[in-house]
């Protein structure tokens, strides 16, 4: 706490008093306040102002019960959350997340990670969150889109293209959101195609949304490698995960010549040296709905399959953690460290504990945080949200230069800002930084509302 600036102290002690339990929030909070001295001491008026306080304080939190009736005939309950944090820049914007895991804690977190996400992008949106303690995994079509619709009877009077945009996350893809959307148009009356993204290419979508989130993670550390006049050429890269970022993350990595040699799941983790066969990959995981062990046992006596153990044991030069909050902790850095790692970019949501954090940046790793990293995701919802605004459709190479543009101009403004406030090199203070100052402009320009 001694490296926190008095009043961030104070605004960080009110937010442990007022949220207390949730532990995820206390930490997205801390990491921000952590790199924002030099901010309020050269602009004292956001501190005047209580701009930070604002930004700790989610504009509306939303809890709702959740029933549906199983194949059995059984009645279930779940519940359903939804946070919008903050909507100076735009509407909320930002997931829905499906997985036992999810409680209020968890959805705040993730939205106020989403505040400064967005504002990076440059794109006219706000920040907020969604989800449900409902598990899709292992649940028939049935009984997901009986959930989905039941979860929609009462989101959807929450939400609309210039209220609050959701989106998908873990548990919530393309099949989901079909089921989401076509609730909320039954009960509107309203083909409102901007209310969602990630939606079908065939009735709305974007080209590119579903590799976005995977894609922008490669682009940006192709941009970190740019600085030092490097490329992914020769590269050996990791990859925590085996779902949506983890494999459209295989996938452009690949293109762009490095090579992936291991992915994981929850059950453990595969090492393949010649690459991973990422038509497979999307085979067994996308459509099959399989576990990584799958992947092992058909790619051949080569790949092995490791239970139960860490990923980050695997030596590489650049590591990409896709699945989940906190799964990279200091012991997995060091090893990382040890291994000769010199990249560490998040795919996921603040999958690097406070810890690991800093032996990597004491190590001299580049480490890009999410919010910086895993942009595309949502930068590419926008332009989704762009395209049905204007009855309009782009090709898949308009769409992915566009998201390259955008993914190179939040790498350079991190870095940029980073030299303004006396931090060269640091991804996680230029991001903060910059995100923070776009919205805290806007905040005060709205007036205490």
């Amino acid at each position: 706490m001694s490296n926190l600036d008095e009043a961030l102290r104070d605004i960080y002690h009110e937010v442990l008093g007022r949220n207390a339990g949730e532990t995820e929030f206390h930490q997205a909070v801390r990491e921000v306040l952590d790199t924002l001295g030099p901010v309020v001491a050269k602009h004292p008026q956001y501190t005047d102002a209580a701009v930070l306080r604002r930004l700790c304080e989610p504009e509306r939190q939303i809890i709702f019960r959740v029933p549906w009736v199983d194949d059995e005939g059984q009645v279930q309950i779940n519940r359903g959350f939804r946070v919008e944090f903050n909507s100076a820049l735009g509407p909320y914007k930002g997931g829905l997340r499906f997985h036992p895991s999810v409680n209020l804690g968890i959805v705040k977190f993730l939205g106020f990670e989403q505040i400064f996400k967005n504002a990076l992008t440059g794109l006219p949106i706000g920040g907020g969150k969604g989800g449900s303690d409902f598990d899709p995994k292992g649940r028939s079509d049935g009984e997901v889109m009986r959930f989905c619709q039941s979860f929609m009877t009462e989101l959807y009077r929450h939400i609309g293209e210039y209220t609050d945009v959701p989106a998908g996350d873990i548990g919530v893809g393309g099949r989901e959101i079909g089921y989401l959307f076509g609730q909320y148009k039954r009960i509107t009356n309203r083909y409102e195609s901007g209310v969602l993204t990630g939606k079908g290419i065939n009735w709305g979508g974007s080209q590119v949304r579903t590799e976005a989130t995977g894609y922008g993670v490669a682009f940006f550390v192709d941009e970190i490698l740019k600085t030092t006049g490097d490329s992914f050429d020769g590269k050996q890269v990791v990859v925590s995960g085996s779902g949506n970022v983890a494999i459209f993350a295989i996938e452009k990595v690949h293109q762009l010549g490095g090579t992936v040699v291991a992915c994981s799941d929850s059950s453990g983790y595969v090492v393949d040296s010649k690459g991973i066969d990422v038509d497979l990959l999307k085979e067994i995981k996308s459509v099959r709905r399989g576990r990584i062990q799958d992947y092992a046992e058909e790619r051949g006596s080569d790949v092995r399959f490791i239970a139960g153990q860490s990923i980050w044991d695997v030596p590489c030069d650049i590591a990409l953690p896709c699945a989940t909050q906190n799964e990279l902790d200091r012991d997995h850095a060091l090893a990382l460290v040890k291994n000769g790692c010199r990249i560490v970019a998040e795919g996921a949501n603040m999958p690097t504990t406070p810890d690991a954090v800093k032996v990597f940046v004491e190590a001299g790793v580049s480490f890009a945080p999410g919010k910086a990293a895993n942009a595309g995701g949502v930068a590419t919802s926008a332009l989704e949200m762009q395209q049905n605004a204007s009855r309009d459709s782009w090709s898949f190479e308009h769409t992915e230069q566009r998201l390259n543009d955008i993914m190179r101009n939040i790498h350079d403004r991190c870095l940029e800002t980073a030299d303004e406030y006396g931090t060269p090199g640091n991804y996680v203070a230029g991001a903060n930084i910059s995100a923070f100052t776009h919205v805290a402009d806007a905040v005060l320009a709205l007036g205490v509302i």
